[in-house]
């Protein structure tokens, strides 16, 4: 796991320069990579790649990047690990390819020499970005990860092309000089993340999941994919698989124990995280099955039970026999990530979940150097709350005229989330269930709306207001009009567009920022290509309309930890905002929502922004995560702004150039 950067100065760059500028970039990722760095630089074009290195397999010098490959036709720097490169490695010896180390990254780059760029990245199994450089053809490549579990940021202007596994590297050359994207920042308040493949920026991006560009030295980017999730979609409704439910449930736990193990593959201490539901318990469990001894699991304690699942997680890793931490964890040790945020996630983001997500990941650095994760099993297996609230009011409802569903919503929408809250702790049956007045006032929005899309459109939604001037929100898949041909299920269509938007742009890069800002490798074995390919050949009866939510991986995960461990009510991993914003975060809050620092930039309409955070301070805890939105702009807004064009560091690095 690593940090990569490079230069490509089509007008030219003198060699020591490059060398200097490329260094720059580079240090900016050394929270990545703190292991090893390097600079390579191409003797035939002004071109140079930089990695800091988080050595992982082969701890050896051999492991060493950039690195070239032996005929010496391929440079590549490279971030993230290839699962399936024991495999590789052997066919290629068998090609008569002799190696000189034992690293993933040696295997990619005589792959290219071999098989040639595409036909190697289309057979590799893993998370990554890899940018190579082919001297022969005097090409450039960019490719990522088929789902997107590492990040890579291009851009190009005029003649100078960048890129970077964040944006700071992106930032630290001197000619970078990009301006904010007004359609982006009305698309992050809508979703609390930057949708890809836009960037804050613009004529900046985000290499979309399976993307893979060619940049030539005279013309335009050449931007393509070696695998796509709508032709998976299509395949696997044409070949659905006919086995019968036990069978389903054999297949998918050797697909799941092969993707597990093949994680396990590591040179340095490994652990788990493990929340006690069914995602990371599956993986925990079938790693325990894999591993000699115990493996080690992670969970964290919050002083508020609402939030805790510590208990949980402790249960599970008991039957599972596992070497469990529990960490506990403060309120204050919360609000103390806070300030970290803007310079962690240098793209505007605000998923609150953001910050539990660091303080595991910063504690479970403490003894392992990599992690496996639960994450994806929602998208996978139909989890989330709003593909159950979809088969469970829509369709019921949807015969009901659209005048008497919107007067029982507004019926609903008179008591505030907090009044159900409150009403809710006196009920037997609710006092269990978490936050049950955002569940309620989701309810009403979904009754509310005119179509099975809108009603995904409400939820995925934490504003229906523009609240930036001149701007036109930039469009994603989630308004392509063509899906109800290509998925007329509803919730397999809702499940297609967060696997295509709400994971890679807010869960995975969540995932890696906060665990990469302390030099944590999170591996994610759910999200197998193979794996989705399989369950996507799935009849929507054992998925999409299974009879509860995730059947077949509760199935597997029956077989080793009973169901009473995990059988509970969704919580999901998060922190109780709004009393913070009312509390201890009102002074940090208040500094930022201020008519001035709102003014900077004269990107809102200040006072629509006034009003919704004067609503909130009054008690409406309806659109608390938009209040959070726009904080978590205005925080990034406020670091970045007078670096928009070059930091202090670069500025004496330009003089010195």
């Amino acid at each position: 796991m690593c940090g990569i950067s490079g230069i490509w100065e089509r007008n030219g760059c003198r060699p020591q320069d490059l060398k200097r500028l490329a260094s720059a970039m580079t240090q900016t990722l050394s929270h990545r990579g703190p292991d090893d760095g390097g600079i390579w630089l191409s003797d035939q074009a002004s071109i140079a790649f930089g990695q800091r290195r988080l050595a992982i397999i082969d701890l050896s010098p051999m492991g060493h990047q950039p690195m070239v490959s032996a005929n010496g036709q391929y440079a590549i720097t490279f971030n993230g690990e290839v699962y399936n490169f024991r495999e590789l490695r052997a066919e290629l010896e068998r090609c008569g390819v002799q190696f000189r180390g034992h690293s993933d990254t040696e295997v990619i780059v005589e792959g290219f020499a071999q098989w040639g760029v595409k036909s190697t990245i289309a057979r590799l199994n893993g998370m990554f970005a890899i940018a190579a450089w082919d001297a022969g053809e005097r090409h450039l490549f960019l490719a990522r990860d088929r789902m997107g579990e590492k990040p890579l940021y291009w851009a190009i202007f005029d003649g100078l092309i960048l890129f970077g596994s964040e944006l700071k590297a992106l930032r630290a050359h001197p000619g970078w000089k990009p301006n904010l994207n007004r359609g982006a920042i009305a698309a992050f308040l809508r979703h609390g993340y930057v949708p890809g493949p836009f960037t804050i920026y613009e004529d900046v991006y985000k290499l979309p999941p399976a993307g893979l560009v060619k940049i030539s030295s005279g013309g335009g980017p050449e931007v393509g994919a070696y695998w796509d999730l709508a032709d998976v979609v299509s395949r696997g409704q044409r070949d659905t698989l006919r086995a019968n439910e036990e069978g389903l449930v054999d297949e998918l736990e050797a697909l799941l124990h092969d993707a597990v193990s093949r994680r396990m593959i590591a040179d340095v201490p490994l652990g788990a995280f493990l929340s006690g539901g069914y995602d990371s318990s599956t993986v925990v469990a079938l790693m325990q099955r894999a591993s000699a001894r115990p493996v080690k699991t992670f969970t964290i304690s919050f002083d508020n039970p609402a939030f805790d699942e510590a208990k949980h997680a402790e249960a599970v890793a008991r039957h599972l026999g596992t070497d469990h931490t529990t960490f506990p964890v403060s309120g204050a040790d919360a609000l103390d990530v806070v300030p970290k945020l803007a310079e962690m996630y240098d793209e505007p983001f605000a998923d609150p979940s953001q910050i539990p997500t660091h303080i595991v990941s910063a504690l479970t650095r403490k003894q392992v150097t990599v992690a496996l994760s639960g994450d994806g099993g929602d998208e996978l297996f139909s989890g989330y709350d709003r593909y159950r609230w979809t088969e469970k009011v829509w369709r019921p409802s949807a015969s009901m005229p659209l005048a008497l569903r919107r007067l029982v919503s507004s019926s609903i929408r008179v008591a505030t989330p907090g009044t159900y809250d409150s009403i809710a702790r006196y009920v037997p049956y609710l006092r269990s269930v978490p936050r049950v007045g955002r569940k309620a006032h989701r309810l009403a929005k979904i009754l509310s709306t005119p179509s099975i899309d809108s009603v995904y459109h409400q939820v995925v939604s934490h504003t229906q207001d523009n609240l930036v001037k001149g701007s036109q929100e930039v469009r994603t898949a989630c308004w392509d009009q063509n899906l109800q041909t290509l998925l007329p299920d509803p919730v397999d269509r809702m499940r297609y567009l967060d696997m295509c938007t709400y994971l890679p742009d807010a869960i995975l890069a969540k995932v890696d920022r906060a665990s990469m800002a302390v030099a944590l490798e999170v591996r994610v074995p759910l999200l197998d290509h193979r794996l989705i390919e399989w369950v996507w050949k799935l009849p929507v009866s054992q998925n999409a309309r299974a009879p509860r939510p995730k059947h077949l991986l509760r199935r597997v995960l029956a077989r080793h930890v009973p169901d009473h461990l995990v059988e509970r009510p969704k919580m999901g991993f998060g922190v109780p905002l709004a009393d913070w914003l009312r509390g201890p975060l009102r002074n940090w809050a208040e500094d930022l929502m201020n008519e001035a620092c709102l003014s900077a930039g004269d990107i809102f309409h200040v006072d629509a922004v006034r009003t919704l955070w004067a609503e909130f301070l009054s008690g409406d805890n309806e659109r608390y995560f938009l209040i959070w939105n726009v904080l978590m702009f205005q925080a990034w807004h406020r670091r970045w702004r007078d670096a928009s064009a070059v930091d202090a560091g670069t500025r004496r690095l330009a003089e010195i150039v």
